[in-house]
């Protein structure tokens, strides 16, 4: 057959493509047999090329795919379904670099050279909003994403409702493990966002190693310009192995076989990454779009969470201290009293009121002041680490430390007591009170703001001329 001639017959950018099948059903030594020409001017100026340094290969007919393509688990398993089991496949990929999407057909070709197979690729560029996802996935992954994904909307509870979504991704997937991740790279960190494991997986999270922020900043490089990883066997692995060592024997400890991985962009800005492990990779087309689908939706509504978070975040701590302020504390609160949230019994609740700001503001200046402030806070932080600490007035701060038993309550005010006792630098009042009842925590809040002022009342008749308020 002349592939030129049948090649040079599309309007579309094309080519066509061999694939070795192997004996056991699987494939080997994919190749660029032929090429329109306005495939081989993208395969000489490549668009995502963009240093002068960089000089891209001629074309040569009958190369292998790599060396005018980039490498991917996903194009090979197209190209393998479309030459050797004569299937018509088409998706959209987008390419990061240059933030372009393009629309892919492989088209099976009915001409086979002994065990070498041929399909005809075309590509052409598109906007974003033609994209048509019925067109690159079944309805019903369309309806089951958008039903899941629109649980967000709307929700009270967005973290709550995340792992639901998160859930029904994984078993959309038939998957063992899906996994959400946040980047944060201004602070260089990342955390699990939402996470859903199958009963009695064995599988090591990958959380549980200590270098998993330098494996998911390594994931950028490996994406390159593809829009996600696949990896569905000893091939992919080995590969990886090749590419990401780091990763690679990070997959291997942690007994992963088959992976897909799609990085979460909002606005060109990199947020995170949603992926399932272990999955059934006769599946592997189907799932890759349902995470494609499900990536669209996932990265505005973090996007919008985070920015949301940021705003609450600022309008909910003391600019001064850097702890909860007395908003935070009055939307809690409210929350708990209405039901809203429910606080495990036992907690215990504390006031400390801050002795001698007045006199300090007086002598000092309010600068010095707001140093006496800071330092009382940075003691209650050290003290009752992992409680929320709230800044309920100008030199009153109130504590709510959930579940903790009545002898570790009682060890932290006494741990307090002894930090912040010093009447001539941080010295609090404190009241507390342990409710293991579970009565209303207004009832506690004001059993411990008596406590706080008898205490008060105490230190004053110590030391009568620091009775300053």
């Amino acid at each position: 057959m002349d592939f030129q001639q049948l090649i040079d017959g599309f309007f579309q950018t094309a080519c066509v493509i061999s694939v070795r099948k192997k004996s056991d059903g699987s494939y080997e030594d994919i190749r660029i047999v032929a090429g329109n020409k306005m495939f081989i001017d993208i395969a000489e100026n490549p668009p995502f090329i963009t240093d002068p340094n960089v000089r891209p290969p001629k074309f040569i007919p009958n190369s292998p795919y790599e060396k005018y393509l980039p490498k991917t688990a996903n194009f090979e398993d197209l190209s393998y379904r479309a030459a050797v089991l004569k299937k018509t496949v088409s998706t959209y990929i987008n390419l990061n670099v240059c933030d372009m999407w393009f629309n892919m057909t492989f088209i099976p070709v009915d001409c086979e050279d002994g065990d070498v197979c041929y399909c005809i690729y075309t590509t052409e560029p598109c906007d974003v909003n033609d994209i048509n996802p019925a067109s690159t996935s079944s309805m019903t992954i369309s309806t089951d994403v958008l039903r899941t994904c629109i649980k967000l909307r709307g929700t009270n509870n967005f973290k709550k409702t995340i792992n639901e979504v998160i859930q029904d991704i994984r078993e959309m997937c038939g998957a063992e493990v899906c996994t959400l991740m946040l980047m944060d790279e201004e602070n260089g960190k990342c955390n699990i966002l939402a996470k859903s494991t199958m009963l009695n997986s064995s599988l090591k999270t990958v959380t549980q190693f200590t270098n998993f922020y330098d494996i998911a900043l390594s994931w950028r490089e490996t994406l390159g310009e593809r829009d996600c990883i696949i990896i569905k066997g000893a091939k992919d692995m080995e590969y990886i192995s090749e590419t990401n060592n780091m990763w690679y024997l990070t997959l291997e400890e942690a007994g992963v076989e088959s992976i897909v991985l799609f990085p979460l962009r909002h606005n060109r800005e990199m947020i995170g990454y949603i992926w399932v492990t272990n999955f059934n990779i006769e599946n592997t087309q189907r799932i890759k779009e349902t995470l494609e689908l499900t990536s669209f939706f996932l990265s505005s509504e973090i996007a919008g969470y985070n920015m949301m978070t940021r705003l609450e975040h600022i309008g909910y701590t003391d600019l001064l201290t850097g702890i909860n302020n007395r908003n935070a504390m009055n939307n809690r609160i409210m929350d708990i009293v209405s039901g809203d949230e429910t606080i495990s019994v036992p907690y215990g609740v504390v006031f400390a009121d801050l002795n001698g700001l007045k006199r300090v503001n007086d002598e000092g200046g309010h600068a010095a002041g707001d140093l006496l402030l800071k330092k009382a806070a940075l003691i209650l932080q050290e003290v009752f680490i992992g409680d929320s600490i709230y800044r309920a007035g100008g030199d009153e701060f109130m504590i709510i430390a959930s579940d903790i038993s009545e002898s570790a309550f009682n060890e932290k005010i006494h741990d307090l007591r002894k930090a912040a006792s010093d009447p001539d630098s941080v010295c609090f009042s404190v009241g507390s009170f342990y409710n293991s009842s579970g009565s209303d925590i207004r009832d506690a809040m004001r059993i411990a703001d008596e406590a706080m002022y008898k205490d008060k009342e105490e230190y004053y008749q110590k030391y009568p001329e620091r009775k300053y308020r």
